[in-house]
């Protein structure tokens, strides 16, 4: 099995998680049960989930009137993007 196809599957599930950790904060705040911590939800987009939480924060409508959210899920993404890509050339010569 190819090194991009890991990196692939890993990427896709890490993103799949984020969004479903924002989801699944949404309907709780909604419900107005309990809710995940912002630590997990920054966690799980600093882990290459960034793509994730900003898609949760943006489908959701979710997390969306926090300045630190508004800022940092952006930021990270476009680190995330420029570290894959830097990756991708380096390492595997692309």
């Amino acid at each position: 099995m190819s090194i991009l196809v890991v990196f692939g599957a890993a990427f896709i599930a890490l993103n799949l998680f984020s969004f479903g950790l924002m989801a699944y904060d949404k309907r709780c705040a909604k419900a107005g049960t309990w809710r995940v911590p912002e630590k997990a939800l920054f966690l799980a987009a600093g882990c290459f989930g960034a793509l994730g939480g900003v898609l949760g924060m943006l489908l959701c409508r979710h997390k969306t009137r926090h300045w630190y959210f508004s800022l940092f899920f952006p930021l990270m993404l476009a680190a995330q993007g420029a570290l894959l890509f830097w990756g991708y050339r380096t390492v595997l010569g692309g």
